[in-house]
């Protein structure tokens, strides 16, 4: 078996990539660490950083599929990112213009998250760390 080192990064593909490369850098504050257009494939890659850590690649693609979720489907269920205050990253996202669920408690760590989604649709988590 490989030993893994940790997880490099996930990539998430947008139907409309100006409006979640603000999203994911203007209001969740993801750090642009590269920004590629590849004309062949008429689709930009932006590569996005936590903290300096390279977390997320933003892929457009013209005319992507919806993804399904409800009901839910097999596969990557949720994104989660660990935040300080639940309730703050809350305010932040809603003084935005981006709903989220109720608070809820973790029954097996006691910590409190909670859900909302990227303009796509793509569920997103608040983990209070």
């Amino acid at each position: 078996m490989p030993p893994l080192l940790g997880l490099h990064h996930v990539a998430v593909i947008c139907s409309n990539y100006e409006v979640s490369k603000r999203f994911y850098t203007e209001i969740l504050g993801l750090e642009v660490l590269a920004e590629t257009y590849r004309a062949a494939r008429n689709s930009y890659k932006l590569d996005l950083a936590v903290n300096g850590q390279y977390v997320l690649e933003l892929f457009s693609f013209p005319s992507p599929p919806l993804r399904p979720s409800y009901p839910e489907a097999a596969g990557l269920r949720h994104l989660a990112f660990a935040v300080a205050d639940v309730a703050a990253a809350m305010q932040h996202l809603e003084q935005h213009g981006v709903p989220c669920e109720s608070v809820r408690l973790d029954e097996l760590t006691g910590c409190r998250f909670t859900f909302f989604a990227d303009p796509d649709g793509l569920p997103l988590e608040f983990y209070e760390a």
